[in-house]
This record gives C-alpha cells, sequence and structure tokens, in this order.
C-alpha cells in the first residue's frame, strides 16, 4: 500500500528544505515501490549477481541522500530518479567486473517492452544499453529521458507524460522514435 500523495510531496518538499530527518521518513513510505523498481532492475541481472534487491535499494538510497540540493517534485519524479541511482549502481558494478570488453561482438538487447526489463541478458547489456543511452542524450536529452524513465523505470505513457510535462502522444512519438535508435545503435534490426 502505498502512502498518501500528500504525506510524500510533504516530505519530499521537506527534504529539498534541507531537512535529512525527512528522508529517514520518506525511504519507508516508497519502500515498496522502490523495491518493485529494484526488482525490475535486477531481473536481467546473471543468476549469481552480487547485488541483491534490497542491496540495490541500500545502495540507490546512499546515492539519493548524499545530494545536495534534491528538487523532487512528486512520487513519480523521485522515482524516476531513484530508478535512475539504481541503473547507476548496476553500471559501476558491471564495469567493475569488466564485463564488457573493448572490441566485443555486438550484444543484443531485447527493448520490444517499454514496461519490461532487461530480462534476457546480463551485465554486458547493461552497459551497452548505458554507452548509447548517454550518446542518445548528447543527441537529444529528452529521448534520453523517456528511455529512462519508460524502459529503466518502468513508468507508463501517462506517468511519463506527467513528469515532462508534455503530451502523452508526443511521449509515444518520441519513445518510437528513441526505441528505433537505440535498435540501430545496438547494431540491430528494425524493432518488432
Amino acid at each position: 500500500m502505498s502512502a498518501p500523495a500528500s504525506e510524500v510531496t510533504a516530505l519530499l518538499a521537506a527534504v529539498e528544505d534541507g531537512d535529512g530527518a525527512a528522508v529517514n521518513r520518506l525511504f519507508p513510505l516508497l519502500y515498496e515501490e522502490l523495491r518493485r523498481l529494484a526488482r525490475r532492475h535486477m531481473a536481467g541481472q546473471r543468476p549469481r549477481h552480487t547485488l541483491q534487491t534490497s542491496d540495490l535499494i541500500d545502495e540507490a538510497y546512499l546515492k539519493l541522500i548524499n545530494v545536495k540540493r534534491a528538487a523532487w517534485k512528486d512520487r513519480i519524479h523521485f522515482l524516476a530518479v531513484a530508478s535512475r541511482a539504481m541503473r547507476s549502481v548496476l553500471v559501476d558494478a558491471a564495469r567493475r567486473r569488466g564485463y564488457l570488453k573493448r572490441g566485443a561482438n555486438p550484444i543484443r538487447v531485447s527493448l520490444r517492452d517499454a514496461d519490461g526489463s532487461l530480462a534476457d541478458g546480463g551485465t554486458g547489456e547493461i552497459l551497452a544499453v548505458d554507452e548509447a543511452l548517454s550518446r542518445l542524450a548528447a543527441l537529444d536529452s529528452r529521448k534520453a529521458q523517456i528511455v529512462e524513465l519508460r524502459y529503466f523505470a518502468g513508468l507508463s505513457v501517462e506517468e511519463t507524460a506527467e513528469l515532462l510535462e508534455l503530451s502523452p502522444r508526443t511521449i509515444k512519438r518520441e519513445w518510437r522514435w528513441a526505441k528505433a535508435w537505440l535498435y540501430r545503435e545496438l547494431g540491430q534490426q528494425t524493432p518488432p
């Protein structure tokens, strides 16, 4: 059961005002949603991955509380930032293990579902998608944000539109473009 939106919004405002204790009250209220996000991120990891779901939440928490001036607008925005922190933790772990070697064969990544995860692959896929996403951000930061929110955070079209203050139609159009661009960058054919 999720916390009332007004309570979450009030705590987010308190965090923005510098109330460190508000972060400690915020996380328990959103823990189940954070757990869902962490499970989504962990779904594509290799079977004996060293991080567990709770570890991923803890590492993301550490990244989030070390932000100097957080400006989370609402619950959706906070969860999107938390998802980005989780992705960052997994990318850092993958880099440490050195799964992606320079000059390796192209890695196939499934982007067929916006609400799917990296279900068929492992750490190398996370690095490949992260690198491609960095290139996309240099080309068009809004499309990269849409990919992060739809693909990594698992937000719906409507939630993404609300967070980015765009129409759902624009989100759908830009998601299709970004997905096609990523397929090309990752050495794949057109999206299914």
